[in-house]
């Protein structure tokens, strides 16, 4: 009796502290070419869920109703529902270089980042549909930030 008793509670407490990581981190699968050579489609990234991002980090998003559209090449960009992975590149209160990216769809160059957003591009430019094509990433979209890459899984 004891020993089921053990055996509960420690599958209690496994499902616990189970629940409580999910709460905190994502795996998610890289979808295109956006952010090559370091994350490539088909890889994996350790996700955790924060609000807050800083310049230089990777983070994950939703997609706004108006970032959906073209990439710029005739293929289709982002749909709404969808979760994005692009680099930080400017954060609140940051000025954005008159020369800042081009194209400037958005006309965002030479403005100061407004409270609460993000300004976001994917690491290999000529394919990214980012910032430059949307303007401003509002913070209450983010759904956290890259941690780190997971390897390729094993074939068994």
């Amino acid at each position: 009796m004891t020993l089921a008793r053990s055996a509960a509670g420690t599958l209690m407490a496994a499902g616990l502290l189970a629940l409580a990581v999910r709460r905190v981190l994502i795996v998610t699968t890289v979808d295109g070419a956006s952010m090559e050579p370091g994350l490539r489609s088909g890889g994996r990234v350790l996700v955790r869920r924060t609000r807050r991002a800083r310049r230089g980090q990777v983070v994950l998003f939703w997609a706004a109703d108006g970032q959906d559209g073209t990439d710029g090449n005739g293929r289709p960009a982002a749909r709404r529902g969808t979760l994005l992975l692009k680099r930080v590149v400017a954060v609140q209160g940051d000025t954005l270089p008159a020369d800042w990216a081009d194209p400037d769809v958005e006309g965002i160059a030479g403005t100061t980042v407004p409270r609460g957003s993000l300004v976001v591009l994917g690491d290999n430019r000529p394919t990214s549909w980012d910032s430059r094509h949307y303007g401003y990433v509002s913070g209450d979209r983010l759904v956290g930030v890259v941690i780190s890459p997971l390897p390729a899984p094993t074939a068994r």
